[in-house]
């Protein structure tokens, strides 16, 4: 009798330390991502919410500017933010850092990426190769720059050119409207073989769909080796703590510029980023066994067999 009270307590013992460990709140379940309109963005929220479903999470995207992205983290409005790009963002987050009120986790989900101005390869070999050259085609150009969308951090350094009158910007204006929308402008001037000057960056499909050029000289307004970056995630400082198993999943979620720019092309064809997602990791189901090490689902159970089996692999 002794042994059998024995063996009935260790195994509730154990039964309470392992729905202790491996279950988080239900204030975790709803897993909020910021969703600011870029398709590398759309792509990788895609993927982490393709993850957080198969481990029996309910994803939410919520769209956001870049400035409201933050201040939704801080707020507790948004959970997660795969989108800071550093440096172009620096001067968008500082304040939210200089708070604590917002958390960048330590390793970069993208290394290699890049992001600064460039014209179509055609307008380089006319002789507008850098920053310092813009001026100089102010007519060809119709004395504009073009942007993405307002309250973007790229439009935020076009600006700040434009206003201090750097590299003689003083009388261009720039154009915003969103990242198709400039795409289509880049279109039509490359079309037309018109000059246009306008924000770029990889990894994104339009590296291979057009013929361009990144233009030198601008390591003062968008970092050195034309605007190298890296690209993190963002979280409230305690949501780590709160919501240990998605927090792992966010720390193991890194990509590479091939793989998002695979991702990309299928959401600027207006596929579903989920879709798209969930299409790409059945055709790669290795890179589970990376992003869910040491992952569970919400109520404790092996991840990688549950987000297989929510993908019917």
């Amino acid at each position: 009798m002794k042994k059998s009270q024995i063996a009935v307590a260790g195994l509730l013992a154990w039964t309470l330390s392992a729905t202790t460990w491996a279950q988080e709140p239900e204030s975790c379940k709803q897993v909020r991502f910021a969703e600011i309109g870029w398709a590398d963005i759309s792509a990788t929220t895609g993927v982490g919410m393709t993850l957080v479903e198969g481990l029996g999470y309910s994803p939410r995207k919520i769209m956001a500017s870049v400035p409201i992205a933050f201040t939704g983290v801080k707020t507790g409005q948004i959970d997660v933010f795969l989108g800071y790009w550093a440096p172009s963002m620096d001067a968008v987050i500082e304040p939210f850092l200089k708070e604590d009120a917002v958390k960048v986790l330590p390793k970069a989900n993208l290394e290699g990426a890049k992001y600064t101005l460039a014209v179509p390869t055609y307008t380089a070999e006319a002789g507008l190769k850098s920053f310092q050259d813009i001026a100089r085609f102010k007519d060809q150009l119709g004395g504009k720059i073009y942007g993405i969308e307002p309250g973007n951090d790229g439009n935020l350094l076009i600006d700040g050119m434009i206003k201090s009158n750097q590299f003689g910007l003083g009388e261009f204006r720039m154009v915003e409207s969103s990242e198709a929308g400039m795409i289509v402008q880049v279109q039509r001037a490359v079309k037309k073989k018109e000059p246009v000057v306008f924000l770029a960056w990889a990894p994104h499909p339009m590296n291979t769909q057009f013929d361009i050029t990144y233009l030198a000289g601008g390591d003062d307004v968008f970092g050195p080796d034309y605007g190298a970056a890296k690209v993190y995630t963002v979280v409230k400082p305690d949501y780590e703590s709160r919501c240990p198993n998605v927090g792992k999943l966010l720390n193991n979620l890194q990509f590479d510029v091939e793989m998002e720019s695979q991702l990309m092309e299928k959401v600027l064809e207006k596929e579903n980023p989920t879709t798209v997602a969930r299409n790409w990791i059945k055709a790669n189901p290795a890179v589970l066994d990376r992003w869910l090490a040491g992952v569970t689902t919400y109520d404790g159970q092996d991840g990688v067999a549950a987000v297989k089996k929510y993908l019917g692999l």
